[in-house]
């Protein structure tokens, strides 16, 4: 992995260049899906668990879908119908993963490391 061009970076700017490879990723894989919540068209990737407050899951693709502005912005993520559609996308065993692994990190913490990020950002940039 080339990760000297990368060396200059802060962990915020790396964050931030890694969110957009990786929310790119999720606007291109949901294109013709819909909004999460409300099903009209989607320009925004939205978390299920927010990435200010759920940081570990920032990255997660299960925890990020296409959503809409109306619902991800001015309805705080319209998270009762996220819910339920999410159900629906990926089942409910894989929710009940995501609710667990909030919990797992809510006692452990979690932080962004160099490597981690410079790897999603490899990983994501591609597409």
């Amino acid at each position: 992995m080339k990760v000297d061009k990368y060396n200059k970076k802060t962990i915020p700017q790396l964050i931030k260049l890694a969110t957009k490879h990786f929310n790119k990723f999720i606007r291109d894989r949901d294109q013709g899906k819909g909004c999460i919540s409300c099903g009209r068209p989607f320009t925004q990737a939205g978390h299920f668990y927010s990435a200010g407050h759920h940081s570990a899951l920032r990255f997660n693709e299960k925890n990020v879908n296409g959503q809409c502005v109306r619902c991800n912005m001015y309805l705080s993520g319209n998270l009762n119908e996220y819910r339920k559609n999410l159900i629906k996308r990926i089942g409910g065993e894989e929710v009940l993963g995501l609710d667990l692994l909030v919990d797992y990190y809510k006692r452990i913490g979690y932080k962004w490391d160099r490597y981690s990020l410079i790897k999603i950002i490899q990983d994501y940039g591609k597409n």
